[in-house]
């Protein structure tokens, strides 16, 4: 049976979920003595379930773990492999400043690990998905080097069907705190040459531990906050940092003209239960007209 389309646009083409920042440490060691960040990537991954949705793939931008450590690498592989499999989804992961390529490479990959970018291209069903590499071994801000560019550019240089996105670490965006600033994407000017009059449609990106979004050369530009701590950005930029609240993750709906991000908070609440599957199912058997007759209309006063 076709899902009954409700509103003007038909159902997504794609769907993909953003996660990032998930810093796992070996042992599951608490990140700075007091962020669980192995029961945080556990708790948005059983979440990511709870949405019931069959994603195209799992996209997990960076920092997946925090000093780069193997048994590190090996748990974060314990946590996300065995859900990806129920669902039925790649992971694809993305290389952030505080991964170790090597490690990540032999962890992640079984492969013999080198220092050369983690980088790659995923056909999801006409969507093609970049992952770059923006690390700098031995430093945390980001930069794309001319060999990746190059890369980039050719991979560009035929259209995909529905499109390009591109995955990585660093986001092409200024923020408006200083220590994000100082470790920001450098040459950004480089990457938007690459990118300019190609197919891209959207970047995903983290590093930052906060969701935001903006727009780079044209393109949306949306990074997901982490699922270890976020940033707490009640107080002053100067003065802003961590906090064990408000984990989230990205649902990212692809659809022909468009692509929504939704953002997922990582907590269990008790939720109303007015729209029920029931409920669905008879708007489903209504004519559109009949459906705002019997939920647009307002009541009479």
């Amino acid at each position: 049976m076709q899902p009954v389309t409700f509103g003007q646009h038909a159902p997504a083409l794609r769907t993909i979920v953003h996660l990032s920042d998930t810093h796992l440490l070996a042992g599951d060691v608490p990140l700075g003595g007091r962020y669980d960040s192995t029961a945080g990537a556990a708790a948005a991954l059983a979440a990511v379930e709870r949405t019931g949705i069959r994603p195209d793939a799992i996209v997990i931008t960076g920092d997946l773990t925090d000093l780069g450590e193997p048994a590190a690498y090996r748990r974060l592989r314990e946590l996300v492999e065995p859900v990806a499999d129920r669902l039925g989804a790649p992971v694809v992961w993305v290389a952030g400043n505080h991964d170790e390529r090597p490690a990540m490479r032999e962890g992640l990959f079984d492969i013999v690990g080198t220092e050369e970018p983690i980088i790659g291209v995923r056909d999801l069903g006409g969507l093609r998905l970049v992952a770059l590499d923006s690390t700098v071994p031995g430093w945390h801000h980001g930069e794309l080097g001319p060999d990746q560019l190059d890369w980039l550019r050719g991979i560009l240089a035929q259209p995909a069907p529905l499109g390009t996105i591109l995955a990585l670490h660093h986001p092409p965006l200024p923020t408006h705190i200083p220590f994000f600033d100082i470790l920001e994407l450098q040459r950004q000017h480089e990457l938007a040459d690459v990118i300019a009059g190609t197919d891209v449609r959207g970047i995903l990106a983290g590093h930052l531990h906060y969701s935001t979004s903006g727009t780079f050369a044209g393109v949306p530009v949306n990074v997901a906050s982490a699922t270890c701590y976020t940033m707490n950005l009640q107080r002053p930029a100067t003065a802003v940092n961590g906090m064990d609240a408000g984990q989230s993750f990205h649902l990212v709906h692809v659809y022909p003209d468009t692509i929504t991000h939704a953002v997922v908070p990582v907590v269990e609440a008790e939720t109303a239960e007015h729209f029920t599957p029931e409920w669905t199912a008879r708007m489903a058997e209504l004519t559109a007209q009949e459906r705002l007759e019997a939920f647009s209309r307002k009541p009479s006063r």
